[in-house]
C-alpha cells in the first residue's frame, strides 16, 4: 500500500519549519528519522496534507554531555547516542536501552527525539526519559516552551506537544554517582516491540535507599512510574531488601499497570511479567549501586 498524497517541504532553518507548521498545524507532520512515520504513512494509519522534512536544517544532530544532563538534538540518530563513549560513561543506562531499539538499520536512521515525540507506549526512549527525568525544548512561531518528562506523555501517540511546535532537543538528567540502574524488556524476539519493559533506578546514601524510580512500559497507554513501589524502598537499608520486600514491590507494580489484550499477550501475562521485571531489575540496580565507590 502507498500513502495518500501530500506536499513535501524541505525547510533550511528551524524558523522556516515552524512557519510551515503554523500555516496548517492540523494537517502537517514533521519528519526526522521517519522509521515509525513512514510505515504508518504507507499503511495509511496516518494521513495529512503537508510533510515537513527537517533533515536539511543544520545544527540539530548534536549530542552533548553536560554536568547535569545529556543533551540530544532533534536529528541525532539512535546510533550517534548509543555509540558515544562520553554518553556511555555519563549515563550508561541510555546506550544500554538503545541497544534494544529495533535493529541496527533502524537505529542508524531513527532519532531519539523522534522516538520520544512519537510516544509509542512500547518504546524504550520515553520510558528511560521518564525514569531519569529531564525536559525538552519546543519552538513555535510565537514561543519557546520547556516541557518536563513527567508532563509530556498523555496516552498512546499523544503528548502535550502542540501541532505547531518543533522539538529542537531533549535533555536526559544524569544520575548521581551512587545510583544503580537496570533496563529489561520481554518481546517475541530481539528488535520487536516490547510486550513489557522496565527501567529501575536506585540511589543509596549511607547504605540506605534515598531515592527510587520504577518505570513500567508496554503495559498501558504510556510509560508510568510506580509510586507505591518506590515508597516501599525509600528509607530501607540495602542489606534489608529481601525476597519478601521485592515480592511486595512486584505486587505493587502488577497492580498499578493497566495493560490491554492483544494477539501477542494477555492482560494477565503483562501484569505478571511487569512485576517479575521489577523484582529482577531492582536486584540488579541495587548491586550496581552498592558497587559504586
Amino acid at each position: 500500500m502507498k500513502p495518500t498524497s501530500f506536499i513535501y517541504h524541505t525547510p533550511n532553518t528551524i524558523d522556516e519549519a515552524a512557519k510551515l507548521l503554523a500555516s496548517d498545524p492540523n494537517d502537517s507532520k514533521l519528519l526526522a528519522g521517519g522509521q515509525s512515520l513512514v510505515p504508518m504513512l504507507n499503511l495509511r494509519v496516518v494521513r495529512f496534507g503537508n510533510l515537513v522534512d527537517i533533515n536539511r536544517i543544520p545544527g540539530l544532530n548534536h549530542v552533548r554531555v553536560e554536568p547535569a544532563s545529556i543533551v540530544i538534538g532533534a536529528l541525532a540518530r539512535h546510533y550517534d547516542v548509543e555509540s558515544s563513549k562520553e554518553v556511555g560513561s555519563a549515563l550508561p543506562l541510555l546506550p544500554a536501552a538503545l541497544a534494544h531499539v529495533a535493529h541496527s538499520q533502524i537505529r542508524n536512521r531513527g532519532t531519539v527525539v523522534g522516538s520520544i515525540c512519537h510516544a509509542d507506549p512500547a518504546a524504550e526512549m520515553p520510558a528511560v526519559w521518564l525514569a531519569v527525568g529531564g525536559e525538552l525544548t519546543a519552538l513555535s512561531t510565537t514561543e519557546i516552551r520547556t516541557i518536563r518528562a513527567e508532563d509530556f506523555f498523555i496516552s498512546t501517540y499523544t503528548t502535550t506537544l502542540k501541532p505547531d511546535e518543533v522539538v529542537t532537543e531533549v535533555r536526559f538528567n544524569r544520575t548521581k554517582a551512587n545510583t544503580g540502574w537496570s533496563f529489561d524488556e520481554v518481546n517475541m524476539r530481539h528488535g520487536n516491540f516490547a510486550l513489557v519493559g522496565a527501567v529501575n533506578l536506585v540511589t543509596l546514601d549511607g547504605g540506605s535507599v534515598s531515592d527510587a524510580r520504577l518505570v513500567s512500559f508496554g503495559t498501558g497507554e504510556k510509560p508510568i512510574r510506580i509510586p507505591a513501589a518506590e515508597k516501599r524502598l525509600i528509607g530501607t537499608r540495602a542489606s534489608a531488601v529481601d525476597d519478601a520486600l521485592l515480592n511486595a514491590i512486584a505486587a505493587d507494580v502488577s497492580a498499578a499497570v493497566d495493560p490491554t489484550d492483544d494477539v501477542h499477550a494477555s492482560i494477565e501475562y503483562r501484569r505478571y511479567v511487569a512485576g517479575v521485571l521489577a523484582r529482577r531489575g531492582l536486584r540488579q540496580a541495587l548491586e550496581r549501586a552498592q558497587s559504586r565507590p
